[in-house]
């Protein structure tokens, strides 16, 4: 019998022990004993399955990986300590000097320092292309190319890629597709459906939903996983139990926090794009986004996050940001409640300034991650805060 996403992400469970409980225990425990000699061997030979070392796998990690497998449409996975662990993971356990990996130049600025001045450093090479030109994704191919790494929405600017497109070229030219899913979650798209052989999440953000914890996850082809269960046995970066414990209640209440997400989202941007005082507003499910109708046609809704411009820039951002209220101010997103960050001199502040112009972080881009409150008491705290800021702008 087949269930429906809000089903599994629900009743998908660890066994119970002979205490039966409703609720899956918390497994805090570094290792695991052993019945004998003989299942000793054979748990370390891989003949059977089983537990060994937390810092290898946990009946928590398992729980997670395995809701979160269901849920993407994969077929195996890992979890990790962070979310920038589960990029580098697994990019490094693919990836050898001499390979070639083709990446959407719009990425999270941490992404982009692995990208620029990490992995160069073991013969790594890497090109970036547009998102919006899907035709500089095949020009960047080399023959040496192994790997394409993309987030799709992009981090801050919002912008898409086709994955249907992209899972034919990464077919075609027999390369990974690796999918950073962190904007969008498993409930908004399912990048495997499209051909992607990994789908990376950074488990902090809409996953968990609460600001509470720090996870990542990596879920793909069971051959590729293999090769990335090795890497990270062996490298150690190993999610805590009571994270996993955190994350994998997190996603039973995933759908419901995500519709209203979304519908708050839309909203806020609705409204930001009739005010006199805002140059621009970026929205999956706006109509005025360059691929509103690709948006429309991979996405089930537009996500959680809004991007827009004031009117007077840099200053005018960083007065609006002051003049706020309720919202807060930092630099995470994908809570309930209501973030607000500057990207260019927070999150991608890293960046030099022609690269930040390059993915469409203009010196003024507020990012908005909209929570659960109700809307009108968001909009209230951002409507004063643009008339407060346009007052200290004169």
């Amino acid at each position: 019998m087949e269930h429906h996403f809000e089903t599994l992400a629900i009743r998908t469970q660890a066994a119970s022990s002979d205490f039966r409980e409703h609720a899956v225990p918390l497994y805090v425990t570094s290792s695991f004993t052993f019945e004998n000699a003989e299942q000793a061997r054979a748990l370390f030979a891989d003949e059977m399955p089983g537990y060994i070392y937390t810092r290898f796998s946990n009946p928590n990690h398992s729980e997670l990986i395995e809701k979160l497998c269901l849920l993407e449409g994969t077929e195996d996975g890992i979890a990790t300590a962070s979310g920038m662990s589960a990029m580098f993971t697994s990019m490094a356990a693919l990836l050898r000097a001499g390979d070639h990996i083709v990446a959407s130049r719009s990425v999270f600025g941490s992404t982009h320092q692995i990208l620029t001045q990490i992995l160069p450093r073991w013969g790594i090479t890497y090109t970036y292309a547009d998102l919006d030109r899907p035709e500089s994704f095949q020009a960047a191919l080399q023959p040496q190319t192994k790997m394409i790494f993309v987030e799709t929405p992009s981090n801050p600017a919002l912008d898409l890629i086709d994955l249907e497109w992209l899972g034919k070229l990464a077919a075609q030219h027999n390369i990974i597709l690796n999918v950073d899913n962190c904007f969008a979650t498993p409930y908004l798209q399912n990048p495997a459906k499209y051909g992607a052989h990994l789908v990376t999440h950074s488990a902090t953000k809409f996953i968990d939903g609460q600001g509470r914890v720090i996870g990542g996850a990596i879920l793909g082809k069971k051959d590729l996983i293999k090769e990335i269960r090795f890497f990270a046995r062996h490298t150690g970066p190993a999610l805590s139990p009571f994270n996993a414990w955190v994350l994998s209640k997190s996603l039973e209440t995933l759908s419901v926090r995500m519709e209203r997400h979304c519908n708050n989202a839309l909203e806020l941007a609705q409204k930001l794009a009739t005010h006199a005082e805002v140059l621009w507003v970026k929205y999956p499910f706006l109509p005025t986004h360059p691929q509103y109708e690709l948006a429309k046609k991979q996405m089930r809704l537009g996500g959680g996050i809004v991007t827009f411009e004031l009117q007077g820039g840099i200053a005018r951002a960083q007065k609006f940001i002051d003049a706020l209220r309720m919202l807060s101010l930092t630099s995470n997103l994908g809570d309930t409640r209501t973030i607000v960050t500057h990207p260019a001199t927070t999150t991608h502040s890293k960046l030099k300034e022609e690269e930040r112009a390059a993915v469409g972080i203009t010196p003024g881009l507020i990012r908005i991650s909209v929570g659960l409150e109700h809307i009108s008491d968001i909009w209230s705290d951002i409507q004063q805060a643009i008339q407060r800021s346009a007052e200290h702008n004169q």
